[in-house]
C-alpha cells in the first residue's frame, strides 16, 4: 500500500566498442611503463654486457662494492684485480660498474 512499484529501466547492451573503450586504459598504461620503465632498463643491461665483455688485462675499474684497481687476470666469469701492489681480490665480471679512463690511478 505505501510502497510503489519499482521498474527497471532496460539497460543497453555492452556492445564490443565498449568492452575496447574499458581496455584502452589498461593498455596505455602498459605502453607508458614499457617505454618509461622497461626499456632504458633493458638498454643499460645491454650496455653493461658489451662493456663487461671489452674490459682487457690493465684496465682501470670501479666494482659495485667501491674497490678501484687494474684488472690483472681475466677469466671467463671472474676477473683478477689488483688494488694494491701484491695484493689480488678476485671478482664476478658482473661486479664491475665502471671502467676508468687509463692513468686514473696512481
Amino acid at each position: 500500500m505505501f510502497i510503489s512499484n519499482a521498474y527497471a529501466q532496460a539497460a543497453s547492451a555492452a556492445g564490443p566498442e565498449n568492452g575496447l573503450l574499458g581496455m584502452l586504459p589498461l593498455v596505455l598504461m602498459f605502453v607508458v611503463l614499457y617505454f618509461v620503465m622497461i626499456r632504458p632498463q633493458m638498454k643499460r643491461q645491454k650496455e653493461h654486457k658489451a662493456m663487461i665483455d671489452a674490459v682487457q688485462k690493465g684496465d682501470e675499474v670501479v666494482t659495485a662494492g667501491g674497490l678501484i684497481g687494474k684488472i690483472a687476470k681475466l677469466g671467463d666469469n671472474f676477473i683478477h684485480l689488483e688494488v694494491a701492489n701484491g695484493v689480488e681480490v678476485q671478482l664476478q665480471r658482473s661486479a664491475i660498474t665502471q671502467v676508468l679512463p687509463k692513468g686514473s690511478l696512481k
